[in-house]
């Protein structure tokens, strides 16, 4: 296992994160605590220091087992939650991105973690009635009140975590170090404006659903859907293809598809030209010959050629104004004539 800095922050983190949202069994699926504990053990045998968990993840179970399970090593561990999702049905302050569920969010999170501090302090998701500098300024006073280290922001548009970033930069505030989206070969389209954004503001990428909820195994190709619905994106002709692609390439590396989808993600650098910026996915499992194969990923490596395959498989339309700002019109245009001589270190 490798180590990255998460961001413009100085935290190390594994090149594998390990998501914890399968952490005990009160939405009907899942593993109990002893199994959960094998996933846990195996990670952290491997090297992982990542974990990534949110309160609302099984009713706050996820939360008090891995509380539980770092007790005797916390200061080992890079802790990630987060707030936003509501956990009292009926309660309209119970959920939000609002300075009021912020604040009692992280109460609740620290008494189930068993921790003074997380590392690691999530917005969930973004809920277009919170304005930006109540959430940005109630984030930084945490940070100083050391009730959270550092902040990240999941399932947001860009244009917002632009907006709030720049806030916070402009007033001395903590700043976003980590972006979660979904991201994998199946859904690409963070590549539209989140990938480029990460890029630009120096965040870390961190994928949930990197194995596209096991699409990306292979397992859907015998056409057994399993819990998914037949009109999923999961299941259409386009992922069916990826799928096989991947499960081609793992039979000529001798790995695991999920290992060749995972290693895909690992390879993705937000920047490759200035060695800025990182991915990070997400791996979630419910059973310990799951993540141990996925940690497998570490040490593996996909070829130019098998990086294209992949690549050219599951390609999609950035739509507008990505592609008309891309073609050849339009860069001779901006460029009087001289694109293709000058020299662009930011692209």
């Amino acid at each position: 296992m490798k180590y990255k800095i998460l961001g413009k922050s100085g935290l190390r983190v594994s090149e594998l994160c390990l998501g914890v949202m399968g952490f005990g069994k009160e939405w009907g699926w899942g593993a109990d605590k002893e199994e959960s504990k094998k996933v846990f053990d195996a990670y952290v045998e491997a090297g992982g220091n990542f974990i990534d968990t949110a309160n609302y993840y099984t009713a706050g179970t996820s939360e008090s087992y891995t509380g539980e399970f770092i007790a005797g090593n916390r200061e080992q561990f890079v802790l990630a939650t987060k707030y936003t999702l509501g956990m009292k049905r009926g309660d309209p302050n119970s959920g939000g991105n609002h300075r009021k569920n912020m604040v009692q969010s992280v109460e609740a999170s620290l008494k189930r973690l068993g921790t003074e501090y997380i590392d690691l302090y999530w917005l969930h998701m973004w809920d277009f009635t919170t304005p930006v500098d109540e959430v940005m300024r109630g984030l930084d006073d945490l940070v100083r009140q050391g009730k959270i280290l550092h902040i990240g922001v999941s399932d947001t548009p860009a244009w917002i975590v632009a907006r709030a970033n720049t806030l916070a930069e402009l007033r001395g505030w903590s700043q976003f170090v980590a972006y979660q989206v979904e991201y994998s070969l199946i859904q690409r389209t963070a590549e539209r404006d989140i990938i480029p954004l990460a890029r630009e503001m120096d965040l870390t990428l961190t994928p949930w659903a990197p194995l596209a909820g096991g699409a990306l195994t292979g397992k859907y190709l015998r056409n057994d859907p399993g819990r998914l619905k037949p009109e999923s994106v999961r299941l259409n002709d386009r992922s069916q293809n990826i799928a096989r692609e991947v499960v081609n390439i793992a039979e000529e590396l001798h790995c695991s598809p999920a290992q060749v989808a995972l290693r895909w993600t690992m390879q993705q650098q937000v920047n490759a030209e200035l060695k800025r910026g990182v991915v990070i996915p997400i791996v979630g499992a419910t059973k310990e010959h799951q993540v141990k194969d996925n940690l497998g990923a570490v040490n593996i490596t996909l070829s130019d050629d098998q990086m294209k395959r992949l690549d050219d498989i599951s390609t999609f339309e950035l739509g507008f104004p990505h592609d008309f700002l891309r073609t050849d019109n339009v860069r001779d245009l901006v460029s009087a004539g001289l694109y293709n001589v000058i020299e662009n270190h930011h692209r």
